[in-house]
């Protein structure tokens, strides 16, 4: 990875994570990037401007010094590739998602033309407030990046979202963004993400535990490297990425029929959602009565999607998942070879910090020529990296080439 050339400005907010922004601007300087640095008056409370003048080898702007310069918002905001903010408090968002102008960093983002990149940083109660997730969706709309958080222990010591992303991720998401592989130009990915539901009545239904993080996750990656991206969906509470087509769907009727009509066109195809095996032989018209005894759902299968793509496959890479609890390598080279698949991405859903609701995952790649790739826990958008690399490889070695 290089960013030689490139220029950064970093902002630094008031958080306990200031820290780690010390490490972000080692990992951003040996890629080649030139990092100029902006602090909150909250920030210097937890880390010197020093600190990072010394690590970026120039001048830390901030309110109180940065007037020395004429117009410093700006001078900075014009001559930056980028603008990465890491960590931003949920103060810091809400400047930015209302257009305040109250310090030099809410100044310098309301001036900045070039890509934003947002890593916030807050505890787990705070992330999740309607203010801070109406905040953020508003800041998508207008085309803001963002990268994580991650989940975890957190500095109050509870655990959930609101860790600041791994430097690494952050890094990552950088030279994406100022250094995009197109690897996937030309293709058409189609995804499916995300639970079905499958009524018994107007009030209750059959589903799964997936809320759809892994397929967005690919859908994103996909996009980023140029492909043209289906995405369709299950009830999903997430956004989708801005670029991608998204079908809404409901059921997995709903969801094989979309499938199908997109399925002409696509020369990928990787099936992430978490469908349900059965649905309701008769869902009741209206709600079904609660009564003192034991109930008998009549169930039928439904169709396996993955079966019927694999069978009219053609030259399109097929990509499944295998979600398991128990025998996960031998149940996934079974769906592998049943299915026709190119590759498949399996992964035990009973680990902790990994699969259904999770930032993260870890997972095995296995392949249909044999290869078998085990990962380590990662962060689902680093997980959809992973199997796009696999999958450029992989068409590579079909005779498939690609843009760079």
């Amino acid at each position: 990875m290089t960013l030689s050339g490139k220029k950064i400005v970093l902002g630094v907010t008031g958080s306990i994570a200031a820290y780690k922004a010390i490490e972000l601007v080692r990992e951003l300087t040996k890629a080649g990037a030139s990092v100029r640095v902006v602090m909150t008056e909250s920030a210097q409370r937890f880390v010197a401007p020093l600190t990072f003048a010394t690590l970026s080898r120039q001048a830390v702007l901030t309110d109180h010094a940065a007037w020395e310069a004429q117009m410093p918002h700006l001078a900075a905001a014009r001559e930056a590739d980028l603008v990465l903010i890491a960590p931003a408090t949920a103060g810091t968002i809400a400047r930015f998602a209302h257009g305040l102008a109250d310090d030099l960093l809410s100044t310098l983002f309301l001036a900045c033309t070039r890509p934003v990149v947002l890593a916030p940083a807050m505890d787990a109660d705070m992330y999740c407030h309607p203010a801070v997730q109406e905040n953020l969706a508003r800041l998508r709309a207008w085309g803001v990046h963002m990268v994580g958080p991650a989940t975890g222990e957190l500095a109050s010591g509870v655990r959930g979202p609101g860790r600041l992303a791994e430097i690494n991720e952050i890094v990552q998401t950088v030279a994406e963004i100022l250094c995009p592989q197109r690897n996937l130009s030309g293709e058409v990915v189609l995804i499916t993400a995300g639970p079905t539901r499958e009524p018994l009545d107007p009030v209750r239904y059959l589903s799964t535990r997936s809320s759809g993080k892994m397929g967005y996750a690919l859908a994103e990656e996909a996009i980023a490297r140029g492909a043209r991206t289906i995405l369709v969906s299950g009830p999903s509470a997430l956004p989708p990425p801005a670029g991608v087509e998204c079908i809404r769907v409901e059921t997995a009727l709903q969801m094989r029929a979309a499938v199908l009509d997109r399925l002409a066109e696509t020369t990928v195809v990787i099936k992430a959602a978490a469908v349900s095996d059965y649905r309701s032989a008769h869902a009741a018209e209206s709600k079904l009565t609660k009564r003192d005894a034991p109930m008998t759902l009549d169930l039928v299968p439904n169709p396996d999607i993955l079966h019927e793509i694999g069978e009219q496959k053609g030259t399109r890479f097929v990509v499944g998942f295998a979600a398991e609890t128990q025998e996960l390598i031998p149940r996934a080279r079974r769906k592998l070879a049943a299915k026709h698949l190119d590759l498949i991405v399996a992964n035990d859903v009973s680990q902790e910090d990994a699969g259904f609701g999770s930032d993260n995952n870890q997972v095995v790649l296995l392949d249909s020529a044999g290869g078998v790739e085990p990962l380590p826990l990662l962060s689902k958008r680093e997980v959809a990296r992973r199997i796009l690399d696999r999958v450029v490889g992989l068409r590579k070695k079909q005779g498939v080439g690609y843009g760079v």
